[in-house]
């Protein structure tokens, strides 16, 4: 097993490697490869904490770190968070994705950053010791803040320096996918089949 940070020329492959593990799990299809597509040439890509993970020279999984923004009143402050992160099917559940988040929240805590936030299962990521930004006065953009959103979670690497920070947390641009553009995208890879299947939410 081997961990290094991506590279422009490892795109095409992890694009891939992110369509296969999504395909289908949260819509049919999906649209997190072509996220990442446009993500290598934003100005909030954090190269420096985005990271693959190879198995004899394959890479069979990647997690992608970028700048968010968090405002509050007439101030702006960019804040870290990651995804998509991926794994091949046939290398999940054997700890790999695991071993990304590890290594990524050590080397951003390495580099300074307060927190880290991310939008996903509050059971799986509780264990990197991620809680609920509400509890520090950090909510999603569009969510009542009166609602708890567990979903929406923050690991503190710095209390002190945390306390500057409050407000409406919003994902890039990028992050919000054009329909139209994703079909298009999807012509450059192989077919496959769309399913609608249960516990999809998108």
């Amino acid at each position: 097993m081997n961990i290094r940070r991506i590279e422009k020329k490892d795109f095409k492959e992890v694009e891939n490697v992110i369509r296969e593990a999504f395909w289908n799990v949260y819509m049919p299809g999906c649209d997190e490869h072509l996220i990442i597509h446009k993500l290598k040439d934003d100005k909030c890509f954090v190269n420096d904490l985005s990271l693959v993970i190879e198995e004899d020279n394959k890479i069979i999984g990647a997690i992608f770190y970028a700048l968010g923004k968090l405002k509050n009143e007439d101030k702006e402050k960019d804040v870290l968070f990651f995804g998509p992160i991926g794994v091949l099917p046939n290398y999940q559940g054997l700890e790999y994705g695991a071993t990304l988040i590890h290594e990524s929240l050590k080397l951003a805590k390495e580099k300074g950053y307060p927190f880290v936030v991310i939008t996903g299962n509050p059971d799986y990521y509780h264990r990197f010791g991620f809680e609920s930004c509400s509890k520090y006065h950090i909510y999603l953009e569009g969510m009542d803040k009166n609602d708890e959103a567990s979903f929406f979670m923050i690991r503190v690497f710095n209390k002190e320096e945390l306390n500057e920070y409050k407000g409406v947390y919003y994902d890039p641009e990028i992050y919000k996918v054009d329909e139209n553009e994703l079909i298009e995208f999807e012509k450059n890879f192989p077919y496959k089949e769309k399913l609608v299947l249960e516990g999809q939410f998108r």
